[in-house]
């Protein structure tokens, strides 16, 4: 319990809470637990686990945005390819 208090004191970690303030843990903040277990084993301090998820974060927005650019860059090569052979 004081683990995660410390947890979420960092910003790491930032669960739901019932009415009554009773944390709740959603399938999302467990994989996250298990990723800064992982860390705090490997070694990491919590000011450098901060860091690395914060970077983990920003990489999966990034390919994830990617990945849509790369779509529509499909779909328009696609629309360019059958507009050019209806002419």
């Amino acid at each position: 319990v004081q683990s995660l208090r410390l947890y979420e004191r960092y910003g790491l970690l930032t669960p739901a809470r019932s009415e009554g303030g009773t944390r709740r843990y959603s399938a999302d903040d467990l994989a996250r637990l298990r990723r800064i277990r992982a860390l705090v084993d490997a070694g990491v301090n919590l000011a450098g686990i901060a860091r690395i998820l914060s970077l983990e974060d920003d990489n999966a927005e990034l390919s994830a945005a990617n990945s849509d650019l790369r779509s529509a860059n499909r779909t328009l090569r696609g629309t360019v390819k059958q507009a050019a052979a209806e002419e």
